[in-house]
């Protein structure tokens, strides 16, 4: 009905406009052919210097013959306003009262259309050709009816193309309409059987591009969903796993502890330091667990003060020398520049001490790590390098997963969660920042984080992501 009513206002404008255009062109002509012919009258009558019954009597055939010709009638009148001659003969020798006629006087001429009746006045004065003083006029009385019926045909045309061209915009516009809906009701229907738990894939709908941007759309949105209930379901089973191993690991050691009801001290202490150690473990991934949650909450929590980056590398390496030591790691450090910052120190400090632990631990004998510190007049870069195993480019994508272990065995010998980098991530993404990873395997890793200078509140951040996020560049 939008369509109809829109196509049908348009040409019933277009009609208006185009019925009044040849309505004013007509008269606007018929007017000129008009004045041009009493001009030439008035000018040959000026040349007589006075206007009597006399002087006319030559002009009078003249006058006839043009007023018959456009069906109309003419006046010759003097300067007392006593009409001299009438081509209808009706008005001869009475004086003509009229305001027109007596503004004529002046030397104006003056036009009149009377649109009821359907004709024009038109008064023109004639002029003395020495003096200029007006010695009479010419009153030219035409019809319109010729030209206005044309415009009735012109109208009556443009009707009965509207009505055809409504009719047929009408017909269009509701197999469109038809058409349209039928698409959008399968839609909604594919749509249904999402809402009824069927997350598959919908059937594109074709024919129409909006329709199908939006099938499109709700695929990838499903594709999205699975991918994420699929992770869902791994974080919970991964979850499970890293926190029933130990208890079960406990369990054993606690089970054979009473099953030797005359076992040593030296036994009873070996099973209790195993013991510890797997009490220690589950302690390490709740904390990572507690950590990950926290970090990943809204940044109304992120505590932003002015930081020293310098000196905060300075504490990190220090704390984590001695691993580094224990490992056989030469742990470097280069500082380009004084660097401060607007972040969450503590968050800050564990993300990077997460991605120079891993340095250290998934290193080689006497191998190295580089930390380094640089900044421009818009962000910091902390670049951590080393000369360890490398990840493998099949892996590089995952390895942000929570639990994700390239190395299940080597991690849980390293004391790893899996968390440690989503962790990273999570602290990395809060700050409005990236984290780029280059690695090869056995070739060594390189994890390059970039962060504002000045922190941006979320409300005035615009994710315009300039290469926000991660990056993965596979050497």
């Amino acid at each position: 009905m939008v369509v109809f009513l829109v196509t049908l206002t348009s040409l019933i404008v277009y009609s208006n406009i185009l019925i009044a255009s040849y309505d004013k062109n007509s008269y606007e002509t018929r007017l000129s052919i008009i004045r041009e012919y009493g001009v030439t009258i008035a000018n040959n009558l000026s040349v007589l210097g006075v206007i009597n019954k006399d002087t006319i009597t030559d002009f009078e055939s003249e006058i006839k013959y043009f007023s018959n010709m456009y069906d109309g009638r003419t006046l010759v009148i003097d300067k007392n306003l006593r009409v001299l001659f009438d081509t209808f003969g009706l008005e001869k020798d009475k004086t003509l009262i009229s305001e027109d006629a007596i503004a004529s006087l002046g030397g104006r001429e003056s036009i009149y259309r009377n649109k009821i009746k359907n004709y024009v006045e038109l008064i023109l004065p004639i002029n003395n050709q020495n003096d200029k003083s007006v010695i009479g006029m010419l009153v030219f009385s035409f019809s319109l009816k010729a030209p206005s019926s044309i415009g009735e045909k012109l109208s009556y045309t443009a009707v009965t193309i509207l009505v055809i061209i409504a009719a047929i915009a009408l017909i269009i516009a509701f197999i469109y309409a038809f058409g349209i809906s039928k698409a959008i009701n399968k839609l909604s229907l594919e749509i249904d059987k999402i809402t009824d738990g069927n997350i598959d894939e919908i059937s594109s709908v074709y024919g129409y591009t909006e329709l199908e941007n939006i099938s499109l759309s709700f695929n990838k949105m499903l594709s999205k969903a699975k991918k994420l209930e699929g992770s869902r379901q791994e974080f919970v089973s991964n979850v499970s796993h890293e926190l029933k191993t130990p208890m079960t690991s406990m369990k054993v050691l606690a089970d054979a502890l009473l099953s030797q009801p005359d076992a040593s001290i030296e036994m009873y202490k070996e099973f209790m330091i195993d013991i510890n150690n797997e009490i220690e473990r589950e302690n390490i991934i709740i904390n990572d667990l507690l950590s990950l949650v926290k970090f990943e909450k809204k940044a109304e929590s992120i505590n932003i003060k002015t930081t020293d980056l310098n000196e905060l590398l300075e504490q990190i390496l220090k704390r984590l020398r001695p691993i580094a030591v224990k490992n056989h790691v030469e742990l470097v450090f280069e500082s380009f520049r004084a660097v401060s910052a607007e972040v969450d120190e503590v968050k800050l400090s564990s993300a990077i001490s997460n991605l120079i632990e891993n340095a250290i631990k998934y290193n080689k004998e006497d191998g190295w790590v580089r930390v380094s510190l640089n900044a421009d007049h818009k962000f910091f870069f902390v670049k951590i390098v080393d000369s360890g195993i490398g990840i493998p480019a099949e892996f590089q994508d995952q390895i942000f997963e929570r639990f994700y272990r390239v190395d299940k065995a080597r991690s849980r010998g390293t004391g790893g969660t899996g968390l440690g980098l989503s962790i990273t991530k999570s602290v990395v993404m809060m700050h409005h920042g990236e984290i780029r990873l280059y690695s090869k395997e056995n070739d060594g890793t390189t994890f390059t984080i970039r962060i504002p200078l000045s922190y941006i509140p979320p409300k005035k951040y615009k994710d315009k992501k300039k290469g926000g996020g991660l990056k993965l560049v596979r050497l």
